[in-house]
């Protein structure tokens, strides 16, 4: 008889003070393998932005001192360890990386870690990181395949030591929805049309070359919907009113809940230049059965098929991105085809399940 793999005692770390696709795929997993019937613990950085939002998630964090590298911080987490007694680690940035694998590896039961990498910007390539992500880590996981790539053919890892596993998103909640509805619930007028974006305000996001493109093209009649917040969003706000644009462009900041803005928009652009792996908005977009316009920056190109289930341009072309969102705009046909072969495509690929199922899998393989 085949014996069920038993459930694990689970732990997340997170250094970052942030919060986006990051913190999301960590609280969101989190809650996923704890349906699942597995024990979840997640340690943060004091005072983070992933700590205070983590009760939305039904998911119980430890903050400790690991926002940045020192002993304190190694101290915290090794006493954790010693207590706490888990069957594997998976990290998610560069400090409480470094933080972790040591603590995990000093133990006389070395526990097993995973190295999560979420974006595409290269990994330094010298020996103290060769030996994090080779040595100190059991396995990486990327979230797309082009940083597999990067990490074995730059960083000289082994190929089998490297899995993507692009993150899942909640099928059940992300979903083609009546326009007209979602307009009423946000309080934006049906008469519109609506381009938009939910990302965190960042630079390399590409926010600063929609605005430029959507100053090019814009009628009277078009609104730009962005959706999010950020460290880089007076700047953008002054942007915005330097161009003259202003009234066109609704910056409604950080939403709870993005379906129902999501369901309001005829088209969606993510215009990013760097570091993505595979972002979850570009994945809620689909899935809510939208046009998307994005770039062929870090792993997008794995999800959108150009003319297929959404169009790409290269990043910084405002001038390119501009024709492109106006003749989309223009034609109502493409954007028909373009979001119902969208919504296929994340309904066959995207879900939750998936993904845990996968994680779930990587972590009975490293274990001792």
């Amino acid at each position: 008889m085949v014996t069920a793999p038993r459930p694990l005692h689970i732990v997340h770390t997170e250094a970052s003070m942030g919060w986006g696709g990051q913190e999301i795929r960590i609280l969101t997993e989190s809650k996923g393998l704890m349906e699942r019937g597995h024990r979840v613990s997640v340690l943060c950085a004091e005072g983070s932005l992933l700590q205070q939002q983590a009760a939305d998630y039904g998911v119980v964090v430890t903050p400790l001192p690991i926002g940045r590298k020192g002993w304190r911080g190694l101290r915290a987490i090794s006493r954790w360890l010693r207590e706490h007694e888990p069957d594997v680690i998976v990290t998610h940035s560069s400090t409480d990386s470094w933080l972790t694998a040591l603590a995990a590896r000093l133990r006389s039961r070395p526990i097993p870690v995973i190295r999560l990498r979420h974006i595409s910007a290269p990994v330094t390539k010298n020996l103290p990181t060769k030996w994090l992500y080779g040595t100190l880590s059991q396995h990486v996981i990327t979230t797309g395949e082009l940083i597999c790539d990067m990490l074995v053919e730059y960083n000289g890892l082994p190929r089998e030591h490297v899995t993507a596993i692009p993150t899942g998103i909640d099928l059940e909640q992300f979903q083609p929805g009546e326009q007209r509805q979602a307009r009423a619930a946000v309080g934006l007028p049906e008469d519109l049309f609506i381009i938009g974006i939910v990302a965190t305000l960042r630079s390399w996001k590409g926010h600063l070359y929609l605005f430029d493109a959507f100053s090019k093209m814009a009628t009277p009649n078009m609104r730009l919907l962005v959706v999010g917040d950020g460290p880089e969003g007076p700047d953008y706000r002054k942007h915005v009113h330097q161009l003259g644009i202003q009234e066109q462009v609704l910056m409604v900041g950080q939403q709870r809940d993005v379906v129902p803005w999501l369901r309001a928009m005829d088209l969606f652009c993510l215009p990013s230049y760097a570091n993505e792996g595979v972002p979850q908005a570009l994945m809620q977009a689909m899935a809510c059965g939208l046009p998307c316009v994005t770039t062929t920056a870090g792993s997008m190109g794995e999800i959108v098929y150009h003319g297929r289930n959404g169009l790409l341009v290269p990043p910084k072309r405002s001038d390119l991105l501009a024709q492109v969102l106006l003749n989309l705009a223009e034609d109502p046909v493409q954007r028909d085809l373009l979001a119902t072969q969208a919504a296929q495509d994340a309904k066959r690929q995207f879900g939750l399940s998936h993904m845990l199922a996968r994680m779930e899998q990587q972590f009975y393989a490293v274990l001792p």
